[in-house]
Order: structure tokens, then C-alpha cells, then sequence
């Protein structure tokens, strides 16, 4: 989640997390909100959406007539209202953002961690333990690897990053001697 579709998506995922909540919907919009993100990654669709010579009218009819009775009327009135301001791209950003405030609201950050080499099962735990005590509660880590950081770990949860990388402190001192 970075970028334009971020800035755009957020206020969105706020704007319909306290609907849904207020509403105690949050689940049948989680499951909406997932297979309208389906939908509009779907290879044959996607393209659709970013083609500005299809009318949105179209991609808007579309998207609510292939969900059909999985998606809430307010759930529909969204994608009327994304299609209405040009901003049916922002709509898998938008589950994604509302996935995430709903976990956080329950008490569960997801953690994205990279690092250069695999990690154990006691450095997962470490990390883990780490972040749930800075977080203050629980968590759930996605590890992957990537070589390119040289050495160390990123951590991202929302918008903090950790950049304990050689990579990064690379960058660090670059920007210093300004290079």
C-alpha cells in the first residue's frame, strides 16, 4: 500500500470502517469489500478500469452486476459513488486499508517483515514479542526474503518502518555525504 491509490484509498477504508461498525456490519462488508478487490484485479477487468476510454457507467454496472447479491445496498452505493469521482483503481486499496483498520480494531497488526536471510522460529518470536509490546497487543508476522536489503530486517506495521537493513543504513549515509 504506497502511492497515489493510498492518499485516494484511505479516507475511503476510514470513511466506510465507521459505517460499518456503526452499523455492525463489519463482516458482510469485509467479505464485500473482498470480492469487489477480486473483482477488480481480475486480469480481465483491471484493464478495464484503467482505460479511461471505457465510460465508468460501464465498469461501475459491471463490477455491482458480477457481485450480484454479495454486495450490500450501501456496498453498492460506494461503487457508484468510486465510479461517479473516477476512482474505481482505488477499490482492492480500499479493502486492503479497511482489512487492516478492521484487525487493528480488534486488537491483531499485521506485520510485514523482510529480511536478507531466513529467519528462525526464536527470531520470529523475538520480532513478534517486540512488536506486540510496542505496539500494545497482538500480532501477526509475514516474513519473506530479500536478499537485496544485504544484511538485517524491515519492519513495517501500517505506517511505521523499521530499517534495521544494511541497505538501508546504506541509503542513510549516502543521503549524509549527500550522494
Amino acid at each position: 500500500m504506497a502511492g497515489e491509490l493510498t492518499t485516494i484509498a484511505r479516507p475511503y477504508a476510514e470513511a466506510v470502517f465507521e459505517r460499518a461498525k456503526e452499523t455492525g456490519q463489519l463482516e458482510s462488508w469485509s467479505r464485500a469489500l473482498g470480492l469487489l478487490g477480486a473483482a477488480a484485479t481480475d486480469p480481465q477487468v483491471a484493464p478495464q478500469i484503467a482505460n479511461p476510454n471505457v465510460p465508468r457507467g460501464r465498469i461501475r454496472d459491471l463490477l455491482i452486476e458480477v457481485c450480484g447479491d454479495a454486495l450490500p445496498g450501501e456496498v453498492a452505493n460506494l461503487v457508484r459513488l468510486l465510479a461517479d469521482n473516477g476512482r474505481l483503481a482505488a477499490i482492492p486499496e480500499i479493502a486492503e486499508w479497511f482489512e487492516a483498520r478492521r484487525e487493528a480494531d480488534q486488537g491483531v497488526r499485521q506485520i510485514q517483515v523482510r529480511s536478507a536471510f531466513p529467519l528462525g522460529e526464536a527470531e520470529r518470536q523475538a520480532i513478534a514479542e517486540a512488536m506486540a509490546r510496542r505496539l500494545g497487543g497482538q500480532v501477526e508476522l509475514t516474513v519473506e526474503e530479500d536478499p537485496a536489503l544485504i544484511g538485517g530486517v524491515e519492519i513495517r506495521a501500517g505506517d511505521l518502518v523499521i530499517d534495521d537493513s544494511v541497505r538501508g543504513k546504506l541509503k542513510q549515509l549516502a543521503h549524509a555525504l549527500h550522494f
